[in-house]
């Protein structure tokens, strides 16, 4: 039985996870590979013991240590299963027939899902020829049935984040009717001053949104907590389309548990742009079109070669994530990973 089933559906792409193989080096997922943040493991056991219940479906506890964290109001704040998940419920609670959705690509590959699937055509944007987004092209995409525009800042794939003044020439040049959401989901790891905290800069603006993540700096990927800050009746929006109890009883103690190691996260992220300096530059040596990026992977802009280059990095047990026809973007490791990942380019390369 199809009758029912929507026919956009079928354009939508599948979202491409991260190959995993077992025994092999995986830089495929921009996960932090120093394992669950100090406390957080307990947190999650001693969560174990009320399974048997429901979760808090606001979220409070959460919330309030997010709203200290930040300096922003309680009801400014939205969670959910990971960023990702949130983004497709801020789409939702946006969409109309008609609507559209504004973003730079290649970025996010989530983005045409979750607009397809909340009713919104997508108007992709092509990102410079140094992988950037293009704030005049995007400002100029922008049209009376723009709804929202998508900012992926570090952009993922390809590293690089927008810069202070290319936000404020986009918020200034936008109507306050568009929503402008800042995807910040790599932003701990952000080193250049150039590149601001949304939150901090834009976040009294009342079409400003933010996304931020647990999953990669803090930890957590493998139990999906994500949250937004937004003016109030936009947050309050989202929570109407949220799923109800999405966020689990283990998610929210083990974030709590990480926020209290905030200091232990951040000693680990330096580690995380340390390795990025160093294997970038020595990448850079092989592939000079390299760009810079601010986050935990950075982009080999192979084109046609993607593919084949992820299947040779396989074969050598390194796991990569290749967006065919584009490059491939690949995740900082520890230093004995990223040298297996830089020996196999270099045999790539040179062959």
């Amino acid at each position: 039985m199809t009758d029912p089933l929507r026919a956009d559906l079928d354009a939508i792409p599948r979202y491409v996870p991260g190959k995993a193989v077992p025994n092999a080096v995986k830089l495929s997922s921009n996960e932090v590979p120093y394992g669950p943040l100090p406390g957080v493991v307990e947190a999650i056991g001693a969560a174990a013991a009320d399974v048997h219940r429901y979760p808090d479906l606001g979220v409070v506890r959460l919330r309030e240590a997010l709203a200290e964290r930040l300096g922003v109001d309680f009801d400014r704040i939205a969670t959910g299963t990971g960023s990702v998940a949130l983004i497709g419920h801020l789409l939702q609670a946006i969409g109309v027939p008609g609507g559209e959705v504004v973003y730079s690509w290649r970025s996010f590959e989530a983005y045409p899902i979750a607009a397809t699937v909340a009713g919104l055509e997508s108007v992709q944007v092509p990102n410079t020829a140094d992988h950037r987004h293009d704030v005049e092209a995007i400002i100029a995409a922008v049209g009376p049935d723009t709804r929202a525009v998508l900012v992926c800042s570090p952009n993922n794939p390809t590293g690089p984040a927008v810069t202070a003044a290319e936000l404020d020439r986009l918020f200034d040049a936008i109507p306050e009717r568009v929503l402008v959401v800042v995807d910040e989901a790599y932003r701990e790891f952000v080193t250049d001053p150039a590149c601001p905290d949304a939150i901090e800069r834009y976040g009294h603006r009342p079409n400003a949104v933010v996304f931020r993540t647990f999953s990669k700096a803090w930890g957590l990927a493998g139990l999906r907590v994500g949250y937004m800050v937004a003016a109030p009746e936009v947050a309050d929006a989202v929570r109407k389309v949220v799923i109800p109890f999405a966020v689990n009883v283990a998610a929210q103690t083990a974030a709590l548990a990480a926020l209290g190691a905030e200091g232990e996260m951040r000693r680990r992220v330096a580690l995380v742009t340390s390795e990025r300096k160093r294997t970038v530059m020595a990448a850079r040596e092989l592939v000079p079109e390299v760009p810079d990026t601010q986050s935990n992977f950075f982009w080999l802009p192979l084109g046609e070669r993607a593919v084949e280059f992820a299947a040779h990095c396989e074969a050598r047990a390194v796991l990569v994530r290749p967006f065919a026809g584009d490059g491939v973007r690949v995740t900082i490791g520890l230093p004995e990973e990223n040298d297996a990942l830089l020996d196999a380019l270099r045999d790539f390369v040179e062959a």
